[in-house]
């Protein structure tokens, strides 16, 4: 089944192996260049189906870090396009993450400062969420988004999605995990507003759901729509699977067609029980109450465990991070334990086992 086709919309996929999208930290002003060629390029030749670009940023304070890749200008475009038009030649298919960091934008990507807030002399910026609290006691104290910062929000979404139409992206995936901004709302250790984007569920779930609407206005019908949620902050009193499951029936309602379940992000000190296919419960509950199709993630490293999971079904479609950042070629690799015949990209022909 890995290795079987899927069809999603208009698109069909060549195998059911998803390149997770995993920031880079390597772009200047938001814009792409020859290593995200190169990165995403490789994973393609390699043999995924769905490349997913790492997350790109809807706003210059949006951001992670100041190297992160952004979509905010018309300028952004062109190198863009550039690795659209490399992937689909691979016979893969392009698709992109949207995110806003929220409270967590604005840290150094440094490797021996991973994670520090930066302050504006720093070369950091204003950050925003729906409540102002840190995301760590050395953190900065968020701005409280009010009603036109909303807004902002999701007109950001809407023209970042249109930019990436023209880039050429085929599949648009809007972060709503790993303590980012949306999921800030969707939690409520994190949103602690009492107007209509906080407090009950609906509430919460409200400015995703606007965000939803937004990009689907200007996303083509034809092409899938997805959203990554963390199914747990592994917190008491959080966002958890059940809250999950009700939330993919209403993004199925709103026409999503995609939920890529992961988990966590919220609490950096949560107790995360990290292990092999550790998310996989997650996703496979939600594949139970639900319609929507799910794609899982996490710590899935070995040909037989993927297969197992799609066999089992308890996932539509596997998303894979680290494990293809050891191995670009995992997929041809693995198509050889399962002996499925795939063919082996052109050139490398004569090395073909």
């Amino acid at each position: 089944m890995l290795f079987s086709t899927y069809e999603l919309k208009s698109l069909t996929l060549k195998n059911r192996i998803v390149m997770s999208p995993m920031c880079q930290y390597t772009a200047k002003d938001g814009f792409a260049n020859d290593w995200h060629l190169v990165h995403l390029g490789s994973r393609a030749v390699g043999g995924a189906a769905v490349i997913l670009q790492e997350a790109t940023a809807v706003s210059p304070e949006g951001r992670i870090t100041p190297n992160d890749l952004g979509l905010w200008q018309d300028e952004h475009i062109s190198k863009l396009q550039q690795i659209t038009t490399f992937i689909e030649e691979q016979g893969a298919i392009p698709g992109i993450q949207l995110a806003h960091a929220g409270r967590k934008a604005s840290t150094s990507a440094q490797k021996d400062q991973k994670g520090k807030f930066l302050k504006p002399a720093e070369g950091g910026w204003p950050i925003v969420a729906p409540s102002a609290i840190p995301q760590r006691a050395d953190s900065g104290i968020p701005e409280v988004l009010d009603k036109k910062g909303i807004e902002k929000i999701i007109t950001d979404f809407s023209t970042a999605t249109q930019r990436a139409v023209k880039a050429g992206y085929k599949i648009l995936e809007i972060h709503a995990a790993h303590g980012y901004l949306l999921h800030e709302f969707l939690s409520p250790l994190s949103n602690l507003r009492t107007d209509e984007y906080g407090g009950n569920f609906e509430n919460r779930i409200r400015l995703l759901t606007e965000v939803v609407d937004a990009v689907r206005k200007v996303w083509p019908p034809e092409l899938p729509l997805c959203v990554r949620i963390s199914a747990t902050d592994w917190a008491n009193e959080g966002w958890d699977w059940s809250q999950s499951v009700r939330l993919a029936n209403v993004l199925y309602e709103r026409g999503i067609d995609v939920l890529d379940v992961s988990s966590g992000g919220l609490i950096h000190t949560a107790p995360i029980p990290v292990n092999y296919g550790y998310q996989l419960p997650f996703a496979s509950q939600i594949k139970k109450e639900s319609s929507i199709k799910i794609a899982t993630v996490g710590l899935i490293t070995d040909a037989v465990q993927a297969e197992t999971i799609l066999v089992n079904g308890n996932a539509d479609l596997i998303v894979m991070g680290r494990e293809l950042l050891r191995d670009p070629y995992f997929p041809l690799h693995a198509s050889q334990k399962l002996q499925a015949s795939i063919p082996w990209p052109l050139p490398y022909k004569d090395v073909e086992p």
